[in-house]
């Protein structure tokens, strides 16, 4: 289980994005709704879940960063 913030993987990203199995799930429209994971996997949901709330992902700092200098940049703006 990993713990902390998450190590980004550019081929991991594309190849979730560009998977057979992807394309014939939205393509049929063959998807459970929102949060039936646990019906179809729970196995993996449970995991998910635990995931999702003890790691952070690696690009949140930098939109903070991004966030705090747009409203210094609109702040001095309106002066």
């Amino acid at each position: 289980m990993k713990f902390g913030i998450r190590t980004p993987s550019l081929t991991k990203r594309i190849a979730a994005r560009t998977s057979l199995k992807r394309y014939v799930r939205q393509s049929l429209g063959l998807k459970a709704p929102r949060g039936w994971g646990w019906l179809t996997n729970p196995k993996k949901a449970a995991y998910n879940k635990v995931y999702n709330r003890t790691s952070v992902g690696c690009l949140i700092p930098l939109t903070v960063i991004y966030m705090i200098i747009f409203l210094a940049v609109f702040a001095m703006a309106k002066i």
